[in-house]
C-alpha cells in the first residue's frame, strides 16, 4: 500500500496530520479510489462550520458513485482546499498531497491519536 507513515488514519478512510497552528489537515486515504474511479463533483462544509468525529461532512461523487465523507475528528474547519473543489480528481489523483481536502482546529487536541497509525490502517483495509 502507498500510505504516508507520517499521518494518522481513521476506518472511513480518511488521512489527519498535524499542520502549523495547530490545525490538522485532512483527506482521503488512496482506498476510495478503488471504488469511486475519477472524481467528478466534490462537497466540503465551509470555513467555520462546526464538525463532529462519525459525522458526515460532505461528498464525493464519481460516475460510479457518492462517497458519503465522515469526519474523523471534532473541531472547526479553519480551510478548504479551493483547488479539489475546482478539480475534484486531484482527490483520487493525489489524495496525499494537492487532493487533501480540509483543515480543522481540533476540539480536543489528543483526538488525533486515537486514530490509526499506517500499520494498522493497512492491516484493516487487507482484512476487509
Amino acid at each position: 500500500m502507498n500510505s504516508p507513515p507520517d499521518r494518522k488514519y481513521s476506518r472511513s478512510h480518511f488521512w489527519a496530520m498535524g499542520a502549523p497552528g495547530g490545525d490538522v489537515r485532512m483527506g482521503l486515504t488512496h482506498v476510495p479510489k478503488v471504488f469511486l474511479g475519477d472524481a467528478v463533483f466534490l462537497e466540503l462544509p465551509p470555513r467555520g462550520t462546526g464538525i463532529a468525529a462519525g459525522e458526515p461532512i460532505g461528498l464525493v461523487e464519481s460516475s460510479f458513485t457518492v462517497f458519503e465523507l465522515v469526519s474523523p475528528l471534532t473541531g472547526t474547519v479553519t480551510d478548504v482546499n479551493s483547488g479539489a473543489e475546482s478539480v475534484p480528481r486531484r482527490v483520487t489523483d493525489d489524495p496525499y498531497g494537492e487532493g487533501w481536502l480540509l483543515a480543522v482546529r481540533p476540539a480536543d487536541s489528543c483526538e488525533i491519536d486515537s486514530l490509526l497509525d499506517r500499520e494498522e490502517y493497512e492491516r484493516r483495509v487487507e482484512e476487509g
